[in-house]
């Protein structure tokens, strides 16, 4: 079942082209960059003690993009959203 009309798909497709496709991968990863995409992935089959040994700095920068984000989508999102349907 398609809910998207094709011509839409289409726009949205072409413009998404034109930006390297970040807005799909946005989508896709909700909200994590290249950067985060890629550090998970070493995080996951290096495990984190051999991470931090090949760069603490990058995986401070990772951390700190992950709790950043976090805070943003599970904590200031719903309680910004909550405040807006309460009275």
């Amino acid at each position: 079942m398609n809910l998207i009309p094709a011509p839409l798909k289409e726009t949205f497709l072409a413009f998404d082209k034109k930006v390297d496709h970040s807005i799909s991968f946005f989508f896709r990863h909700y909200g994590k960059s290249k950067f985060m995409v890629a550090m998970s992935k070493k995080a996951q089959y290096l495990g984190l003690e051999k991470l931090w040994e090949k760069g603490p700095k990058a995986f401070v920068y990772f951390f700190l993009f992950y709790l950043i984000r976090d805070v943003i989508l599970y904590i200031l999102l719903p309680i910004f959203f909550a405040k807006l349907t309460t009275h």
